[in-house]
């Protein structure tokens, strides 16, 4: 009896063996199941920067608001009649940095 029982846990373990670690078996589905989950987290993160991107060029095709604020912030441009104020963050205060020594970057003629 015992060496029948020996036997039928030997056949079980070699039929199961395939199916754990075969090629199409589980442990590789599981695998390919987190690399497709983890595929499909990054494919989100692009469509939502597309997006965006999209949202950006309609702006910029329909009107000038757009194209004016790019060149504001991008650019550091201001129209002929505007005086630019720079308003320095605490954090250069409380590092010691004295506001008279902080340069302002270069900024391009106005047009």
């Amino acid at each position: 009896m015992k060496l029948f029982a020996l036997a039928f846990v030997v056949l079980i373990a070699a039929l199961q063996t395939p199916l754990w670690f075969g090629k199409g078996g589980w442990l590789r589905v599981w695998e390919i199941s987190r690399d497709v989950d983890a595929q499909r987290a990054h494919n989100d993160r692009l469509r939502a920067r597309n997006a965006g991107l999209a949202a950006e060029v309609s702006d910029l095709k329909q009107g000038y608001d757009a194209i004016e604020e790019r060149a504001r912030y991008s650019l550091n441009m201001v129209k002929p009649d505007e005086m630019f104020v720079q308003i320095l963050d605490s954090a250069a205060a409380t590092k010691g940095v004295d506001p008279a020594a902080v340069q302002a970057p270069a900024r391009p003629a106005a047009r």
